[in-house]
């Protein structure tokens, strides 16, 4: 055997008996790991797990003796061996980079690992760590053996006894029972048994019968209120059968020669579907908010509960809408939120980049939360209303009419206030051209348009008017700086009515129109639009309304004493609170195109006739919408006996109950009262009982035309001298 060889046999067999060392360390704790899945999961999962196992510690032990490399080997000759000379490197080293001294000495050193007897370089077997794990393997499969197996499959699985009946000799009785449920995964809810037979469970769990009968049946079935059966099988003495349930049923069990007693006792089984995530916003504290000055970021906080369990991360969807008229662009992406808290509740928090979005002037930023349960196959989602953060144009700017998605509100009155503020500057600036008296005369009459846009404003409040000026609405409008001041005075010496029952009506007003309701109340009474209109406003618009209307009070006072200069900061704070009324208006409406139904052209000036009805058609009974449940309320009827009950259709009505489930509000007690009946027709309580279930399923009954009443005896005799008297 060549140098070479014998050096990869040495290598190879160190190998494995480094591998074949760990796995014996190893191996004994595959024994207590498939026995703890066998006891909670069955013996098919711990073969599955056993094999999985050895696989595993086939490729552990394998991966662990290739780390045993080249330069280990050297190590080891340079060690056991001392005719290497310290020089096993040179047995590994190509001839062509050597000096002929280390040729030399490579030659020798092969000759010697050819002509000795092989050495062991194996490493020694771990006999210490391979008993110390089979001792504690042992004592943890002695622990697994004496724990007590309370909730295992077969103590959940064991029968109780069942209500005993009357049964006649050689007829099968139930003597035990045992319905054990199984609830879906994502509920985190234990297996756990029925004794009874009936119970609440979780949409989706797995319900499994287990029943004995004395002496044994030759068949047995579980018959649903829907008409579906279920064959139970038998094993032993014991007859199963199993069922995943996703809606609330009835049922009974049919055993061949059985009692009729036992046959015709009802079980239910009320299923809880699982309820989609319940989302609540807890910042901000309004659906609709406006940017602060210096604001950079937006805090987002929101909560959400299950009755099983959450989703980790929730999806939050921004959409930016820019732009304004016909040119409103949007932007939507969607950022991960993880959620904090326990399973069933969980809090998400975040707070948006306002300049990393490129969120800009005139922008609306609108922001909504999506959240997922637990639930599988398919989970359950809950959506939050959308939050809206608006960065108000500026004051400059004005919306008029509907642009995209934003409607502003009271468009006609949000003008005026800057005319006079332009009115006031103008006034100012003339100062020097004007005498003190002509100076005054202008002060106060821009005075008085302050005073009447405040009590057109204050109307907007619940406010009485002062008088009834007519108030120019648009800067188009507005009075020109040379208007006459004879007639703002006539509109400031108009009185006030501060008493409801007093109301001054101008004597020449526009007489009323026939059918015209606002003419007979601008005659005959009083009409408070603007009071009734201040209901609609929400209370921060009333308030920043109110703010306004004090600024515009103070300009008022400074503008009539003749100090214009003094009456701008407060005119400029009333413009400014007035531009939030109108940002506070708009409105973010969903920009979609009209869905007309499509227009058939072939049916225009056709002068088809055809499908409609002569005026001479004599009039039908309208049929019962619902003819079933009307003939069964009628066959009810308390005097209604034998014939009548044996008249029922049961197969229509369940089939009816099937197709209408929906409509009815406890269908399993529609199903158990109509069963009742079945089998005792002449049971008095049960007729009653199913036609107190049916009143309030009963349609409306349709409209029809009462024949006239034929009147008295005097009556008649009128009609026949009239019939008499026809020529």
């Amino acid at each position: 055997m060549s140098a070479a060889q014998r050096l990869h046999q040495y290598l190879r067999d160190a190998r494995r008996r480094r591998g074949v060392d760990l796995a014996l360390t190893l191996l004994p704790w595959l024994t207590p790991v498939a026995l703890l899945i066998a006891r909670w999961h069955g013996m098919a999962p711990a073969w599955i797990a056993l094999l999985v196992g050895l696989c595993l510690i086939g490729a552990i032990a394998w991966w662990h003796g290739l780390r045993l490399d080249t330069a280990w080997l050297i190590r080891r000759l340079n060690a056991l061996r001392a005719d290497m000379d310290d020089s096993a490197d040179l047995l590994f080293a190509r001839e062509e980079g050597l000096s002929g001294l280390q040729r030399l000495q490579q030659a020798r050193l092969r000759q010697r690992i050819e002509t000795a007897p092989a050495t062991e370089l194996r490493p020694a077997w771990s006999r210490r760590r391979s008993i110390v794990s089979l001792l504690l393997a042992a004592f943890a499969l002695a622990a697994l053996a004496l724990w007590p197996a309370a909730s295992t499959p077969a103590a959940l699985d064991r029968l109780s006894p069942s209500p005993q009946i009357a049964a006649a000799p050689g007829q099968p009785r139930l003597i035990q029972q045992a319905l054990r449920i199984d609830s879906p995964a994502y509920t985190a809810l234990p297996p756990r048994n029925e004794p009874s037979l009936e119970g609440r469970v979780a949409e989706g769990a797995r319900l499994r019968w287990t029943l004995r009968f004395q002496p044994q049946p030759s068949a047995v079935a579980l018959v649903f209120h829907d008409g579906q059966r279920l064959t139970l099988s038998r094993a032993g003495e014991d007859w199963s059968a199993q069922r995943v349930m996703m809606k609330s049923v009835l049922y009974r069990i049919e055993a061949t020669a059985a009692p009729q007693a036992q046959t015709r006792r009802l079980y239910r089984i009320d299923v809880t579907p699982d309820r989609a995530p319940q989302l609540r916003v807890l910042e901000p504290d309004r659906g609709l908010s406006l940017m602060t000055p210096g604001q950079k970021a937006w805090p987002l906080a929101f909560e959400a509960s299950d009755d099983y369990g959450l989703a980790d991360n929730a999806r939050l969807r921004i959409t930016l809408a820019q732009g304004s008229g016909e040119n409103i662009t949007f932007r939507e992406q969607f950022v991960s939120v993880r959620g904090s808290g326990g399973a069933r509740l969980k809090r998400y928090q975040h707070r948006l980049d306002l300049a990393a979005l490129g969120f800009a002037v005139g922008d609306d930023l609108i922001v909504q939360l999506a959240v997922d349960d637990n639930r599988a196959p398919k989970p359950q989602s809950a959506l939050s209303p959308s939050l809206i953060l608006r960065w108000p144009a500026d004051l400059g700017s004005e919306a008029t009419g509907i642009e995209g998605m934003v409607k502003t509100t009271l468009p006609a009155y949000f003008r005026s206030q800057r005319q006079i503020i332009i009115d006031a500057e103008a006034l100012i600036a003339q100062r020097r051209k004007l005498d003190g008296e002509h100076f005054l005369k202008r002060s106060d009459e821009i005075g008085v348009d302050q005073r009447l846009l405040r009590l057109r404003y204050g109307q907007f409040l619940g406010e009485e008017a002062e008088g009834e000026p007519k108030l120019p609405t648009s800067d188009s409008e507005q009075t020109p700086d040379d208007a006459h001041p004879a007639e703002a005075g006539a509109a400031a010496k108009t009185e006030a009515h501060d008493d409801h029952d007093d109301h001054g009506h101008a004597p020449d007003a526009k007489p009323p129109v026939f059918g015209e309701e606002g003419s007979v109340l601008e005659q005959y009474g009083h009409t408070h639009d603007h009071a009734e209109a201040a209901t609609l406003l929400d209370p921060q618009t009333r308030k920043l309304l109110k703010s306004a209307l004090d600024e515009m009070w103070q300009s008022e006072l400074h503008l009539r004493q003749g100090h214009p200069q003094q009456a701008l900061p407060y005119a400029y704070k009333a413009l400014a609170f007035i531009k939030q009324v109108q940002q506070a208006s708009r409105i973010y409406l969903a920009r979609v195109g009209p869905e007309l139904p499509p227009i058939d052209e072939t049916r225009r000036l056709s002068g088809e006739r055809k499908g409609l009805a002569r005026r001479g058609d004599e009039l039908r009974a309208a049929t019962a919408s619902d003819p079933t449940l009307t003939a069964l309320w009628r066959e009810l009827e308390p005097g209604a006996r034998g014939a009548a009950s044996a008249s029922i259709d049961y197969a229509a009505l369940e089939r009816w109950l099937r197709e209408h489930d929906e409509r009815v509000p406890d269908p399993l007690a529609f199903a158990a009262a109509l069963a009742a009946l079945r089998d005792q027709p002449e049971c008095a309580s049960c007729r009653a009982q199913l036609r107190g279930l049916l009143w309030p399923l009963l349609n409306r009954p349709a409209a029809s035309v009462r024949p006239r009443d034929g009147g008295d005896a005097s009556d008649r005799r009128y009609f026949d001298a009239l019939q008499q008297a026809r020529p």
